[in-house]
């Protein structure tokens, strides 16, 4: 994802890459000749990285787990404008929590790269629901791999397409019998989800090898007038049903000239120019974290969870930890 990070920023003309760091010094190296990065500006140490180049902005693609102590260093340095990093949020509630609030104590904008919001797929979905053409909202629905970290993307369009309320309740039940690993943390091998907004829409999410088999795309927007589906198959990758007689509609879409990241890196240099609050801000994504947590710690607690939530940890994490869950190993043994 660094890689792609890079040329996000590489498009545009007010940005230069200018530094790198990675604990591998040859993965630094790579990256800093893909990008024409001066070597001498190649670091092992990002805090060394950070002192000595004072960059405006810092792109963040390591483990998730590592996540928040980078986020909350570079948040103290004070020396960057604004930090972007890769989603999942963190591993926990807690450090969730913990970045934002660094980043707020010392004025520093924090986005998570939920670049599936300039997707046309997605963005033509909620045009298609603003402009009132299945009705009023009433459901939402998730289909995919994991609540965690293929989750994070889809339940934060859920909360783009219901204009970022706050959901109240989740209930949710997870299987893991075999170790589902992903950039340092745990997922769930198949998990059920429900969760209601404060303004009454629902939410339900099946993931798992079946997951999208059950739900039948990636999101489904179900309105009193009409049905949206993004990805419900190989085939379309938009459709609709107005309930006007006519059946499903392929909606067309437009060739974007630019991938969905970097549109989104494009919005989050527009947003530090204009001091404007981004789309891919913190606190959109601490309300997507809300509800997977949520839904870990439904199974924990065996029963409804009511939010905001008061915990701190990753109730799967602990699970596994406590051998509540056992998972299998990958290979086996």
């Amino acid at each position: 994802m660094a890689y792609r990070h890079g040329w996000g920023y590489q498009q545009l003309e007010q940005c230069n890459l200018v530094a790198c760091a990675d604990l591998i010094y040859e993965n630094a190296e790579a990256f800093a000749d893909e990008f024409d990065i001066n070597r001498d500006n190649i670091y092992e140490d990002y805090e060394q990285m950070l002192y000595d180049i004072e960059p405006d902005i810092v792109s963040i693609a390591t483990p998730v787990p590592t996540h928040a102590d980078i986020v909350v260093d570079i948040a103290k340095s004070e020396i960057p404008a604004a930090i972007h990093c890769e989603k999942p949020m963190a591993e926990t509630w807690g450090d969730s929590q913990r970045m934002a609030i660094a980043c707020d104590d010392h004025n520093i904008q924090l986005t998570f790269n939920h670049q599936r919001r300039f997707d046309p797929r997605w963005r033509e979905a909620k045009k298609l629901l603003d402009n009132n053409e299945i009705g009023a909202l009433q459901r939402l629905e998730v289909g995919g791999k994991n609540l965690f970290d293929f989750g994070t993307h889809l339940i934060d369009l859920c909360n783009l397409y219901n204009d970022e309320q706050s959901a109240e309740w989740v209930l949710a039940a997870v299987e893991y019998r075999e170790e589902n690993i992903r950039y340092g943390s745990h997922n769930e091998n198949q998990s059920i989800a429900v969760w209601e907004y404060s303004n009454g829409v629902q939410g339900f999410a099946s993931t798992g090898q079946v997951g999208q088999t059950v739900v039948g795309c990636q999101n489904r927007l179900i309105g009193d007038e009409g049905i949206i589906e993004v990805n419900p198959s190989a085939d379309d990758s938009l459709r609709i049903n107005r309930f006007d007689g006519y059946g499903w509609e392929a909606v067309a879409l437009d060739e974007p000239e630019m991938t969905p990241i970097d549109l989104g890196i494009e919005h989050i240099v527009k947003c530090l120019d204009m001091n404007e609050e981004p789309e891919l801000g913190a606190a959109n994504a601490l309300s997507t974290m809300e509800i997977i947590f949520g839904a870990y710690e439904s199974v924990r607690a065996r029963g409804r969870v009511e939010l905001p939530l008061d915990i701190k940890d990753n109730p799967l994490d602990a699970m596994v930890n406590a051998g509540e869950l056992q998972p299998r190993p990958k290979d086996g043994k």
